[in-house]
């Protein structure tokens, strides 16, 4: 089977050029969960953007609940339609003044996942991965990834146990943390991202989903096989997350 590219969390939303960025993303057949931070921002996106690559993701970023929690009927109401979840999750960095708030909302939406089955979720755990971990729990009736991973090691143990996969941009090759994440990860769990636009290249630009094929790269480096092997682990664990 022909090989391929994909971007399992990008904020396509935020793009100052969407429908040139989807244009791009279309030429190169890169398949692309475009992650949203609040439920009408999903809806607006799903409105613009009609594409084969490019599969809109219902989101309510964890650091705006507090603020916008007049959306969290929406977020519900919407919840059935929505196969791709995120951002969502907890954060106790930013949002920690928040987190009674965030608690009650992730708990709910896990829930409610369970009980839908077949979703897709990429989900944000800012010093916060216990308390993500523990809410899924080890039974959870749908997939989820965790984006941009910074917890310790002993907790990837237990979110693979859990049937984690965990999304790797190109940010995380920078630092010694990083580094020594995404060795611990098995490469059956690994997964691709861009976080567009929220990952500076060295040249001062967002580093675009078209430029997924970077991250590829440096992942065969570091686990120390070749470019082709380390697409097809890839291109099976993301049809792994995809498929019911």
């Amino acid at each position: 089977m022909t090989s391929f590219l994909f971007d399992t969390h990008a904020h396509l939303d935020l793009s100052p050029n969407l429908h040139e960025e989807v244009e791009r993303i279309e030429n190169l057949k890169i398949y692309t969960i475009a992650v949203t931070n609040l439920p009408p921002l999903y809806t607006s996106f799903k409105n613009k953007v009609t594409s084969k690559y490019v599969k809109p993701a219902l989101g309510f970023h964890p650091e705006l609940i507090e603020q916008y929690k007049k959306y969290i009927p929406q977020m519900w109401s919407l919840l059935d339609e929505a196969k791709y979840i995120g951002e969502v999750g907890l954060d106790y960095k930013v949002a920690i003044n928040s987190k009674a708030i965030q608690l009650s909302f992730f708990e709910s939406l896990i829930q409610k996942c369970n009980d839908l089955g077949g979703k897709v979720l990429t989900i944000h755990s800012r010093n916060s991965v216990d308390d993500v971990l523990s809410i899924i729990g080890s039974r959870f009736n749908s997939k989820f990834i965790l984006h941009w991973y910074s917890g310790n090691l002993k907790n990837i143990d237990i979110a693979i146990n859990n049937g984690a996969y965990f999304s790797i941009n190109n940010a995380m090759f920078n630092s010694n943390n990083g580094l020594k994440i995404i060795n611990h990860i098995p490469t059956e769990r690994l997964l691709l991202e861009s976080d567009y636009p929220f990952v500076i290249t060295k040249d001062k630009t967002p580093f675009k989903v078209s430029d997924i094929n970077e991250t590829v790269n440096n992942l065969a480096i570091i686990k120390k096989i070749d470019y082709q092997e380390m697409l097809t682990y890839l291109n099976l664990n993301f049809k792994n997350i995809i498929t019911p």
